[in-house]
């Protein structure tokens, strides 16, 4: 049993990490109309990226260790530490910031649920 459990959040991390990317830019490019490529840098996109899957793993291990507190530290210091970028181009960053961290939280969720009824 603690095996599978062992085997569920292996496959939960790896699930989000490699899904989560796809998800953000089909979101991003419906809201923006497919116009995302045209206003953000190709080194934005990488810088958010990596801080976008940084975030995922955070998001799942304080989800699943039930540290929601540091749930808000996480999206607020990402706030202050890019809020000079959120100037140059609102919609990625901030869109990017809120489409990631449901998504993250979500999938989150539905990992613990199937991790409680094992």
């Amino acid at each position: 049993m603690e095996l599978l459990k062992i085997l569920l959040v292996i496959g939960g991390y790896l699930f989000l990490v490699l899904t989560s990317g796809i998800i953000l830019n089909f979101i991003l490019n419906r809201i923006s109309h497919g116009k995302l490529s045209e206003t953000v840098s190709v080194n934005d996109r990488d810088t958010g990226f990596v801080i976008g899957k940084c975030e995922n793993i955070l998001i799942m291990t304080f989800m699943l260790l039930d540290a929601y507190v540091a749930l808000a530290i996480i999206f607020a210091a990402k706030t202050i530490v890019r809020s000079e970028d959120m100037h140059k181009n609102s919609l990625f960053f901030l869109a990017g910031t809120m489409i990631n961290v449901t998504y993250s939280i979500m999938v989150s969720a539905v990992i613990k649920l199937f991790l409680t009824t094992i």
